[in-house]
């Protein structure tokens, strides 16, 4: 039972960890671009648009679409910026121990 002990302690360990990471990952920004960064999204660790910036050479409205088209994919690159650092760090506090499938820490 002592082995059980350990286990239920380190699994608070992971629990309190956590809760650390998902408060950081709020204060966490990171940008992604398209356009060749005419159009940038930052959005924070929890997947929260933060910021958009546009160029104002985009700002035509017979170009309306092609702004849309590059907000969509600045903010899209953001998101897979995000989910990739979230990943690492929960890897870095699970210590690589393998999830099973379909489960998504922190969210």
């Amino acid at each position: 039972m002592k082995n059980l002990g350990q286990m239920m302690k380190q699994v608070q360990d992971m629990q309190t960890r956590m809760t650390e990471m998902q408060e950081k990952l709020g204060d966490l920004e990171i940008s992604g671009s398209s356009g060749a960064g005419l159009v940038q999204a930052t959005m924070n660790g929890k997947r929260e648009l933060r910021r958009l910036k546009i160029d104002p050479s985009l700002l035509v409205p017979a170009e309306a679409e092609v702004l849309e088209d590059l907000i969509i994919a600045a903010v899209k690159d953001a998101k897979t910026k995000v989910d990739t650092e979230v990943e690492a760090q929960v890897s870095k506090l699970t210590g690589g121990l393998p999830l099973p499938p379909g489960f998504k820490l922190p969210f």
